[in-house]
């Protein structure tokens, strides 16, 4: 069994969730599915190993400083692949562009 990620969460309000992110060498996130479009931002090097629901996995790395999003409905389990500390900080877009 791996250790757990530390999420702490920075703004939850009708409109986005943000949440940091922090894992030791090897912790996770454990299995989830997101639930709204989201978009991620690495605080330093991220290398993740992404655990699939097929029961693949692949390795990706996400340097510090960049971004990239997805929408709802991924599933997946994060794992810090690396040996060094990993954080990102993830932003849930829980309301769509253009309505208020």
């Amino acid at each position: 069994m791996r250790p757990a990620c530390s999420a702490t969460t920075l703004v939850d309000d009708d409109r986005v969730r943000v949440t940091r992110f922090d894992f030791a060498p090897g912790a996770e996130t454990g299995w989830h599915r997101h639930g709204h479009d989201y978009v991620i931002t690495a605080i330093t090097d991220c290398h993740m190993l992404l655990e699939e629901p097929d029961g693949g996995s692949r390795k990706v790395l996400v340097p510090a400083g960049t971004a990239y999003r997805r929408s709802e409905g991924v599933e997946h389990n994060v794992v810090n692949g690396g040996t060094a500390a990993m954080c990102f900080v993830e932003v849930e877009l829980k309301e769509p562009a253009g309505r208020r």
